[in-house]
């Protein structure tokens, strides 16, 4: 197991600790199965972190427990004081897929959280904030449209708009944009970067894309597999914002390399 000091970021976060796990582990099959071990990292409020590692490592695993859909096995997982036992109305959640409903508009959709929680008047007295929100990632004038008619990063666009909409107090995010082609998941990345700064979101992204965990994080941990495990804790000391034009910087290669060396170092251990 990586001790908490062996992972600890170089340097310190300005923003207030607002999610905090300490000693997360995951087993499953009756204890034969080890998917995560002794797992520790602080995210600060308004920070952007991403966890990259090798298919089948525990990240999506680690997202879960976060997200409170599934149990740790051992160790704590605390959110704004308080221990994350299930899911909650401040923990905002996107997968790779918008998961839009079809039948649904845009704007119905955005609002489909509040009116599962609090009912149809409740999602109804919800659409100015969903106006705005989708302004916020330009798709103001397509309220009334349905997914059938969005392209792939316009409903991705929406989805975002689903999770804001509640106003959570962390955001987690599944590899949003793996499904998209190359040019408009340089988009949404940027896109996602303004959103959050202009929400002052606390971000955490699952993604197997190097350059993307760089351009958007403040800090990058690296995760070993053969039980998941933070190998290292990265931190992105480029300015902000971020822009593409930084991925051709010597700065952003020796990060990128850096990282990519620690993974194939992990990956023959």
């Amino acid at each position: 197991m990586v001790s908490t000091a062996a992972i600890a970021p170089e340097r310190l976060e300005t923003g207030e600790p607002v999610y905090e796990l300490s000693g997360v582990g995951k087993t499953y099959a009756r204890n034969a199965i080890h998917a995560l071990e002794g797992v520790t990292l602080t995210l600060h409020q308004g920070s952007f972190s991403s966890v990259i590692g090798s298919s089948g490592c525990g990240k999506s695993t680690l997202l879960k427990i976060m997200a409170g859909l599934i149990p740790p096995s051992r160790g704590r997982v605390v959110l704004a004081g308080r221990p994350v036992t299930g899911p909650r109305r401040d923990i905002g959640m996107m997968f790779q897929q918008a998961t839009l409903f079809p039948w649904r508009t845009t704007i119905e959709n955005v609002v489909l959280p509040i009116e599962i929680r609090d009912g149809r008047a409740a999602a109804r007295a919800a659409h100015d904030k969903a106006r705005g929100l989708l302004e916020l990632v330009g798709l103001k004038g397509f309220e009334d449209v349905y997914p059938g008619q969005l392209s792939g990063g316009m409903a991705q666009r929406a989805a975002i708009c689903r999770m804001l909409v509640t106003e959570p107090t962390v955001l987690l995010l599944d590899e949003p944009f793996s499904a998209l082609d190359e040019l408009s998941r340089d988009f949404m990345n940027m896109e996602l970067q303004r959103i959050c700064h202009e929400k002052e979101a606390t971000s955490f992204l699952v993604t197997h894309s190097i350059p993307e965990a760089v351009i958007l994080s403040d800090v990058v941990y690296v995760m070993a597999p053969r039980p998941g495990r933070l190998a290292e804790a990265v931190t992105i000391d480029l300015p902000r914002p971020r822009t593409l034009d930084m991925i051709t910087t010597p700065r952003f290669g020796a990060l990128v390399e850096r990282i990519r060396g620690r993974l194939d170092k992990e990956a023959f251990l």
